[in-house]
């Protein structure tokens, strides 16, 4: 028997800030003028994002002596070191995460604080010792033997190798229950260089959690929604290395992200996809949905043209992206909860998904709806 999400929760911090005013403070911060003001609006405009989240207030402001943490001059001066933006996932990462475990929980229908046993944590945008695994066992109560494993600085398809472990877990133990949170709070990275790079990161990327229990089919009520896991998949392409990474700097964490990128997806996403369907014994024909990491409007795009399919196929993904940006490992998540919760659609149906990262590495599965 396979293993199942039976509940999804999330989270993300009280900021919720309009992407044009995000927009205005990168002018500010950035010191642009007229015409790069103007370059940098239309990559704005053409991001698919009405709202991101940050635990950073100063991201609504365009007046730098109002920031609260970066700096109070004209050029938001001094600027944040990796310590004290370290110093802020510290203080704000377990909380976070430990509201989606909140939301899940009470999701699922029932308090499981006292059955979990194992927690898995995802995160690549902060790392500490003892980290959020143990803050939040003890936040949430659970049980002090609870076994941990943490999958940390993975990028955007985190959350995937984290549920292919408790798929794992599960059918190895049939009396496992497995929680995965994964926190990311990727705005704590902002950089101010004026390179595309910097502006491409600057306008997707997003704070957020969420949190998953997987646990084996056979304890899931029949009443209940579920989504099974299926069939996982992984390949990267090593000779497009070089066009996606996130290295650790003096000022936070600062992201390669290549323009090929969706052109490398668009090309090699297919025969991922058909490596997929070979190991989980369909057709492509029996793919009723897709859940597509939006990673950005791009990417959702070099996946559509890929496949042949429309945007209402990957609706949830769009949707995620308009209203939350790209919250790296989390984001993948959201859209999963949205498909779970969905009510118009049949069980066993079908759903194939894919999450992109640094490799350049992109990790795929198969669910069905139950």
């Amino acid at each position: 028997m396979s293993s199942c999400i039976s509940a999804i929760g999330t989270a993300n911090p009280k900021n919720r800030i309009p992407q044009n005013d995000i927009y205005n403070f990168m002018v500010k911060a950035s010191g642009l003028n007229a015409s790069n003001a103007s370059r940098l609006k239309r990559i704005y405009d053409h991001s698919g994002i009405d709202f991101r989240h940050s635990v950073i207030a100063d991201f609504g402001e365009t007046e730098s002596h109002k920031n609260t943490f970066f700096g109070q001059s004209a050029n938001f001066e001094p600027f944040p070191s990796t310590r004290q933006r370290m110093e802020l996932y510290q203080n704000s990462a377990s909380e976070l995460g430990f509201e989606a475990v909140n939301d899940c929980f009470s999701n699922h229908g029932e308090d499981l604080r006292l059955k979990i046993t194992h927690l898995i944590s995802v995160s690549c945008t902060g790392m500490h010792a003892p980290g959020i695994d143990i803050e939040l066992v003890e936040k949430l109560g659970l049980n002090k033997q609870v076994e941990r494993t943490c999958i940390n600085f993975m990028g955007c398809y985190g959350a995937l190798n984290a549920l292919k472990v408790a798929d794992y877990i599960c059918r190895a133990d049939a009396e496992a229950k497995v929680l995965i949170v994964s926190v990311e709070l990727c705005t704590l990275h902002f950089q101010k260089e004026n390179t595309l790079d910097n502006w491409v990161a600057n306008s997707l990327f997003s704070d957020g959690a969420a949190a998953i229990i997987v646990e084996h089919k056979s304890k899931v009520p029949n009443n209940k929604h579920s989504l099974i896991l299926d069939t996982f998949y992984s390949e990267f392409l090593i000779e497009a290395k070089n066009e996606m990474g996130w290295y650790i700097a003096d000022s936070g964490f600062e992201m390669k992200l290549s323009s090929k990128v969706s052109k490398l997806i668009l090309k090699h996403i297919q025969s991922i996809a058909n490596q997929l369907l070979s190991k989980a014994k369909i057709e492509f024909k029996n793919i009723g949905r897709f859940a597509v990491h939006p990673g950005g409007r791009k990417i959702l795009e070099s996946a559509e043209t890929a496949f042949g399919f429309t945007k209402e196929k990957n609706k949830f993904s769009y949707d995620v992206l308009r209203e939350y940006g790209n919250m790296s490992s989390a984001t993948i998540v959201f859209v999963l909860k949205k498909l779970l919760m969905e009510n118009n659609w049949e069980s066993g149906e079908n759903v194939m998904s894919f999450a992109f990262g640094p490799g350049l590495t992109v990790e795929s599965m198969i669910l069905k709806r139950s």
